[in-house]
């Protein structure tokens, strides 16, 4: 048992400083479908141009010098719309007041509540693994009867870059709405 858990500290010790971050939200669990509300929030957002998996190095840092700058927590999880290259980080409510307003490529957004459907996974933040899961969400949003699909599905990421890929978790959430009657 002192041996197996020597040979798998190092793939945990990546993970262990993200179990200390903030939650916007709680995590919707792998493999399980669910519809949520996200909360009202303060969010703010780094934009490129092209798509995200191209851009999200570039799209990161502009977030992480002014939470830096700022000295505001980090906040899990991170969303990233991916067709428009755009990452968004959440700020906690209670970091909300060190929020200075747009500066240096990164805008402040405030949302309201808004529901979603969310579906859960594990593995690396890849294009394949995002097609793979948003195609499961929005298959089942279309089984439900009375809900429809509101806007573009986009990414959720839960887990720091240092994180092994296979130790990752992740969602995508799509906006839904109630069908108009007929």
């Amino acid at each position: 048992m002192r041996h197996s858990l020597l040979l798998i500290l190092p793939f945990l010790a990546p993970a262990l400083p993200a179990m200390a971050e903030l939650q916007a939200f709680p995590p919707t669990r792998v493999g399980q479908p669910e519809l949520k509300t996200l909360p009202a929030g303060v969010l703010l957002k780094s934009s490129g141009s092209g798509g995200y998996f191209a851009q999200a190095n570039g799209l990161f840092m502009p977030l992480f010098r002014y939470i830096q700058r700022h000295e505001i927590a980090m906040t899990v999880p991170v969303e990233a719309q991916v067709d428009q290259a755009a990452m968004y980080f959440w700020v906690a409510e209670s970091e909300a007041a060190k929020v200075a307003g747009n500066e240096s490529g990164v805008v402040v957004e405030r949302r309201a509540a808004r529901p979603v459907a969310s579906l859960g996974a594990r593995g690396s933040y890849s294009e394949k693994n995002f097609i793979t899961t948003r195609d499961r969400l929005l298959a089942w949003v279309r089984e439900q009867p009375g809900l429809e699909a509101a806007g573009e599905p986009y990414a959720v990421y839960w887990s720091g870059p240092f994180t092994p890929g296979f130790l990752k978790r992740y969602e995508v959430h799509v906006p839904v709405r109630k069908k108009p009657a007929s």
